[in-house]
């Protein structure tokens, strides 16, 4: 009702308020207590107490007829970009690309806010190296076409295609002149890593971090 006194479409709302149009859809459809009642109230112009009691009035009297949300902002049906969710990446020591998809093929398909290249993926986290800004679990989206940042977080592979996920230091040269890079763990208890001693190559950069907040017991 808030939504369609808004006249809002479901991905706009979900924009407004910084959730996915899916967990927009699940609110609408179960009722469900939601930790953005307070955003959702207010881009749909609608009082907070009533989104989640459902007692008094939906609208203020005070309340303008339309709700500010819809003053500047001109609706426009564009559909969510998604990217691929194809692996598992450890953040921990160095272990195998886990990719059990053909070519072409996925897991599902994750939305995208980030601006990405065409190339960009996501890869879903396990291992506990860089708790606790990313648990297992966590999914992230990769872009191999950007170059990392000092403090960017990074996805990067050994010879043996081996894959680990760290946060990424440049160093400048070492002693014997070399150019070199250091991956950071979050985690003190993991080792650093030296691109001049490990052998490591940087596979993409992180754009995006999803984090589903309450879990069922299934990644």
């Amino acid at each position: 009702m808030a939504r369609e006194y808004a006249e809002l479409t479901q991905a706009q709302l979900a924009e407004a308020v910084g959730m996915s149009q899916p967990g927009i859809q699940k609110l609408e459809r179960t009722g469900a207590s939601s930790r953005f009642t307070t955003q959702i109230a207010s881009a749909c112009g609608v009082r907070s107490e009533w989104l989640a009691t459902g007692k008094g009035e939906m609208v203020s009297d005070s309340a303008p007829h339309k709700p500010a949300f819809d003053v500047n902002v001109e609706p426009v049906d564009e559909p969510i970009r998604t990217v691929p969710l194809i692996s598992c990446v450890a953040a921990g020591k160095m272990t195998s690309i886990t990719d059990p998809y053909a070519l072409g093929a996925h897991e599902k398909k994750v939305p995208v806010l980030a601006d990405t290249s065409r190339f960009a993926f996501a890869l879903r986290i396990y291992g506990d190296s860089m708790v606790p800004e990313f648990i297992p679990g966590d999914i992230v989206i990769i872009d191999p076409d950007i170059t990392p940042q000092p403090g960017d977080y990074v996805i990067a592979k050994n010879d043996d295609q081996e894959a680990t996920f760290k946060k990424y230091r440049p160093r400048g040269r070492n002693e014997k002149g070399q150019e070199y890079f250091e991956l950071v763990p979050l985690n003190p208890d993991y080792p650093t890593l030296r691109s001049d001693m490990d052998q490591i190559a940087i596979i993409g950069t992180v754009v995006q971090h999803n984090r589903i907040i309450r879990r069922t017991g299934k990644l």
